[in-house]
């Protein structure tokens, strides 16, 4: 019984005359994996990415608050301790992040900031929480 192909199948592989070949490695790229929706991955763990929401402080809250930073601002001479907690925008999107600052207060700006010894600067309306130590 004859196959399809037994009539061409010992006959050699055909080279053309007039296109060269191409290399292997090029012609392994044409099979090579493609990634249709570049940047999508990085897109979903941006938005999968939590941030906090900003805390406004009441009224009360916000009275202790002052209270302190008026402590600091009468004591700041003598470079005291503080832990600060503030809030921190997110450069991509909405919310941020509260971090927490310890160190010595060098001193309150006219810009409204506070300046550690560290060089570390600190927006005053930022700040959640602020201790004396």
């Amino acid at each position: 019984m004859m196959g399809r192909y037994d009539d061409i199948i010992g006959l050699p592989h055909h080279v053309s005359a007039r296109h060269p070949q191409m290399p292997r490695g090029d012609r392994a790229a044409q099979f090579s994996p493609f990634a249709a929706l570049t940047g999508l991955e990085a897109t979903l763990q941006e938005t999968a990415r939590l941030t906090d929401r900003r805390i406004t402080l009441d009224e009360y809250e916000q009275a202790a608050l002052d209270a302190r930073l008026q402590t600091l601002r009468d004591t700041i001479k003598t470079q005291p301790q503080v832990t600060v907690t503030y809030f921190v925008a997110d450069a991509f999107k909405e919310g941020g992040t509260y971090c927490t600052a310890v160190g010595k207060a060098k001193k309150l700006t006219d810009e409204n900031k506070l300046v550690f010894t560290d060089g570390t600067t600190i927006p005053v309306p930022d700040i959640l929480a602020l201790e004396l130590v």
